[in-house]
């Protein structure tokens, strides 16, 4: 029997657990997992809808951090994610993605010789001031199964020196929950009370610090915004940070005068996944969105210098732009045309990676 701790901490995190613990779950006898929730994300209205949605159970345990900078979110983690191991003495910590709590508890795992386990290792932007690339490359360091979602995951280890007995090429765990969940999300109306019509509303996501802490970038998205057809409504599920620095750069005026722009509160999960699979395309600066839009065949214009899932751009439906208008207008163009480029379902994204995870783990 296998005592494993399933470890998360923000919204991305929910995801990629739902389905390794459902899949966890068919093996009582083999596997006993406990979910952890460090509460690095600790907005309670939108942790209830994903746990609700993605029918996760409730944690075993909830460390209840909260916000601060990152150091003090780190060490906070690590203190008290230290404690539970001590007293539950696991076999094996599993961590997923690239927040604080990814490195934090790799970090106490490691130092307790524990066996990390990390989902959705090998991916890198190359960007080290993006603060999860640093993340990525540190709990890789520590881990001692290295599960890829992807070519580069694998190439970008084995460069590192990664011990290839370590590396696992599984697929994509949030493509599991998008095709688990994919009838269900039909049942959201969230259509109906936007009065939106399919194929004929822009999605959009904003919140790295380069775009919404920098009002040259911010200044150029909402541009492009502008350039946006008046019928075209822009649906815009805002974060909290992008929409006090809307105020803080004197930007409200000109946000107010896009007729068409539609802001919304966070949504839940099935809401998003309807809203996703049902639009024209996606403007964003998420991670995530860029493998749930090549899955979905949406084309995806990813506002950010670099990625760290290039795969989605090689054979999916993503084009990565930054903030350069003179790269995000033709491409606006293009698809109020109905063009846009052919694309591809990556290899092995086919909803069945926590099974290939849990095979390895059972094995172990």
């Amino acid at each position: 029997m296998k005592r494993i701790l399933n470890v998360v901490g923000a919204r991305p995190n929910f995801m990629k657990i739902a389905p390794i613990q459902r899949e966890m779950a068919k093996y009582p006898d083999e596997i006993t997992p406990m979910l952890v929730h460090t509460g690095q994300h600790y907005d309670e209205r939108m942790s209830k809808f994903f746990f609700e949605d993605l029918q996760l159970p409730q944690p075993d345990i909830y460390l209840g951090v909260g916000s601060g900078s990152h150091a003090a979110q780190t060490a906070k983690i690590m203190v008290d994610f230290e404690k539970v191991c001590l007293e539950h003495k696991p076999d094996m910590v599993l961590v997923v993605g690239d927040v604080n709590s990814t490195v934090a508890c790799s970090l106490v795992a490691a130092k307790l010789w524990i066996p990390v386990i990390h989902v959705e290792a090998g991916l890198r932007s190359n960007d080290r001031k993006m603060p999860e690339e640093i993340n990525r490359i540190v709990t890789d360091s520590l881990s001692d199964y290295l599960f890829v979602t992807e070519k580069s995951g694998k190439e970008n280890l084995l460069r590192d020196g990664v011990d290839p007995s370590k590396i696992h090429f599984v697929g994509n765990v949030m493509i599991d929950s998008l095709a688990y969940f994919m009838e269900k999300s039909d049942q959201s109306p969230i259509l109906n009370h936007l009065e939106l019509e399919k194929e004929n509303y822009v999605l959009v996501t904003l919140h790295r610090p380069s775009n919404v802490d920098d009002p040259e970038n911010f200044i150029k998205i909402i541009t492009a915004f502008e350039k946006i057809p008046n019928n075209v409504p822009i649906v815009f599920p805002i974060h909290p940070r992008t929409k006090k620095n809307i105020e803080k750069f004197g930007l409200e005026d000109r946000v107010k005068a896009l007729s068409n722009l539609k802001l919304l509160e966070p949504v839940g999960y099935l809401d998003f996944q309807q809203l996703t699979k049902n639009c024209k395309f996606v403007m964003t600066d998420s991670g995530g969105i860029q493998e749930e839009t090549t899955y979905l065949g949406i084309p995806c214009i990813t506002l950010r210098e670099n990625t760290e899932r290039p795969i989605t751009a090689e054979v999916g439906t993503n084009e990565i732009v930054g903030t350069d208008l003179d790269k995000i207008l033709p491409l606006l163009d293009k698809l109020f045309a109905g063009e846009w480029k052919e694309s591809l379902i990556p290899e092995l994204w086919d909803g069945k990676a926590a099974e290939r995870i849990v095979e390895v783990l059972r094995k172990a």
